[in-house]
C-alpha cells in the first residue's frame, strides 16, 4: 500500500483545485514573491502593450508548487487577454493544438503545463506556430490527401515545466523569455499564509503563519495546504485563531518537522545512512529501497533535500551531509568525509 505525502507538490483533487484558485493572485503587484522575475515581466508586458502586440514566448521553469500556472494567470490579466490553459500530455495528436490554436484570439495566452510531456509530433507543429503564426496540416487520407495552410493569429505561449532540462534544444530557443522560478524565502511565505488565511476569513497570529512558513520547504502550494489543516485544529480547539501553539501541535501531528521535512524525506535519509553508510549511493537503489519511482525522488524529494544541504551529488551518486545527519540526531563517521 502507497504511503500518502501530506506534503505532496501536486493538486489533490477538485476540491483543492477550485480551493487553490480562490487564493490565486490576479495582478504581479498581488503576487507576493519571486520579485526579479515580476519586474523583468511587467517591463516586457508593459513593452508589448505600448506596441500593441502578442508578448514574446514565455518558459517558465523550476520545482512543482511555486506559482507557474498563476504567474501564467496573472501575466494574462495584466496583458487584458484571454487564457487557454492545457497540458503537455492532454495533447496527444496535432489535431488537439490545431483546435486550441483556432480559438485563439489576437493576442491570447496559451498556457501549456509539462510542456516537456508533449509528443515530438506536436512539438514539431508548435515550431512554425510559435515563428511565423501559422501551421501546416494534412486533409485527406491516400490520394486525396493534401496539405492546407492554416494562419493563426499572433499569440503568447506560456509553456511551464519543472525539468527544462527534458525539453528539446529547437523548442527551448523559440521562446524568448525564459524565467527561472526560485524557492520563496520566509518572509514571502508568511505574507503568503496571512494573504490566503485573510481569504479564508481566518485570523491568525504573525508568529503562527512564520511557523507555517518555516515548514512550507519554500513552496506556497505546501504553506496553502498546512494552512488548511492548522485552520482545522484550530477551529475545533480555539474557536478560529490560529496561534503559535496550535500550529505547532498540527504539524506534530501531520509529521511535519522544524525544516519542513516529512516522513517521506526522513525514510529517504535513514535508509541512505543505515544501509549504505550515508552514501555514495545511486538514485535506483534509493527508490527501490523506500519503494518510490526514480523520477518521483528525483523530481519532487530530492531538489529540497539539496537546497536546504541534507544531500549532496557526486560523480558516484548521492551522499547524506554532516547537517543531514544533524538532523536526524545521528552521528557523522568521520570515514565519511573520506569518501
Amino acid at each position: 500500500m502507497e504511503e500518502e505525502r501530506f506534503i505532496d507538490q501536486n493538486p489533490l483533487d477538485e476540491g483543492e483545485v477550485q480551493a487553490e484558485l480562490s487564493l490565486r493572485p490576479q495582478t504581479l503587484q498581488q503576487y507576493i514573491g519571486q520579485q526579479k522575475v515580476k519586474e523583468e515581466l511587467a517591463i516586457y508586458i508593459q513593452a508589448a502593450r505600448s506596441r500593441s502586440e502578442a508578448l514574446d514566448h514565455v518558459l517558465l521553469y523550476g520545482p512543482p508548487g511555486l506559482g507557474k500556472t498563476t504567474l501564467a494567470m496573472v501575466i494574462a490579466n495584466e496583458l487584458e487577454v484571454g487564457i487557454k490553459t492545457t497540458s503537455g500530455p492532454a495533447i496527444e495528436r496535432p489535431g488537439d493544438l490545431v483546435a486550441l490554436l483556432n480559438d485563439l484570439e489576437a493576442g491570447d495566452v496559451l498556457f501549456i503545463d509539462e510542456i516537456h510531456r508533449l509528443p515530438r509530433v506536436v512539438e514539431e507543429m508548435l515550431y512554425s506556430a510559435m515563428e511565423d503564426f501559422f501551421v501546416d496540416i494534412v486533409v485527406g487520407q491516400g490520394p486525396t490527401a493534401h496539405p492546407v495552410h492554416f494562419p493563426l493569429p499572433p499569440f503568447t505561449l506560456i509553456g511551464a515545466t519543472t525539468r527544462a532540462g527534458a525539453l528539446s534544444a529547437p523548442l527551448r530557443d523559440r521562446f524568448g523569455i525564459v524565467e527561472h522560478m526560485e524557492y520563496y524565502d520566509e518572509a514571502s511565505l508568511s505574507e503568503i499564509v496571512k494573504r490566503s488565511a485573510n481569504v479564508f476569513d481566518s485570523e491568525i497570529k504573525d508568529e503562527a503563519a512564520l511557523e507555517i512558513a518555516l515548514r512550507s520547504r519554500g513552496t506556497p502550494r505546501i504553506a496553502n495546504r498546512l494552512l488548511k489543516r492548522v485552520r482545522d485544529f484550530s477551529q475545533v480547539y480555539e474557536e478560529g485563531m490560529i496561534s503559535k501553539e496550535i500550529t505547532q501541535q498540527a504539524l506534530k501531528v501531520l509529521r511535519v518537522d522544524a525544516k519542513g521535512l516529512d516522513h517521506i524525506d526522513r525514510k529517504l535519509l535513514t535508509a541512505m545512512i543505515d544501509l549504505y553508510d550515508g552514501g555514495p549511493v545511486g538514485l535506483g537503489a534509493i527508490a527501490a529501497n523506500i519503494s518510490e519511482d526514480a523520477e518521483t525522488i528525483e523530481d519532487m524529494y530530492e531538489p529540497y533535500l539539496l537546497q536546504i544541504g541534507f544531500l549532496k551529488r557526486t560523480s558516484r551518486g548521492r551522499v547524506v551531509t554532516p547537517e543531514g545527519y544533524a538532523h536526524l540526531g545521528r552521528l557523522y563517521p568521520l570515514s565519511q568525509g573520506r569518501k
